[in-house]
């Protein structure tokens, strides 16, 4: 059997974009369902159900690209809104293909509790940066966006 081919002595995986981001991210979510358990929502359920209730009424295909999720991710996400009762799922009668969402009454009862649950979680995963890095950070992450 042969040896691996060496790696490149100037790469440091804990250096990497990609998995400072995902260490990033990885903190905000414990954050988030931590200060948000009471309501059982996870960050990918509460930007789809926020974003729902923000827009009123959207197609599923739309609020895929509002919250940045590709289509198999928001369907399991709005399949777990949807019987929780928080969002309800129905067809554009131009398009029946096309699936058109609406939050509901209990929607509306959660969201801005898990709204100030999401600005905790946003304040705790910052608190690290100084005021003027959180600003300077927030702009960078919109830029490579």
């Amino acid at each position: 059997m042969s040896s691996p081919p060496p790696l490149p002595e100037d790469f440091r995986l804990e250096d990497h974009v990609g998995f400072l981001l995902r260490k990033a991210h990885q903190r905000h979510a414990s954050l988030f369902v931590d200060v948000s358990a009471e309501h059982a929502l996870t960050p990918t359920q509460f930007a789809a159900l926020q974003k729902v209730v923000e827009l009123g009424k959207v197609t599923q295909n739309h609020l895929g690209r509002q919250v940045a999720m590709d289509p198999a991710t928001i369907q399991g996400v709005i399949r777990r809104l949807t019987l929780r009762g928080l969002i309800v799922r129905t067809h554009d009668p131009m398009d029946r293909r096309t699936a058109v969402l609406a939050p509901t009454e209990e929607a509306y009862a959660l969201i801005a509790t898990a709204v100030a649950c999401a600005q905790r979680a946003h304040a705790k995963a910052l608190s690290p940066l100084s005021p003027e890095e959180q600003t300077a950070f927030l702009a960078l992450l919109r830029k490579m966006g």
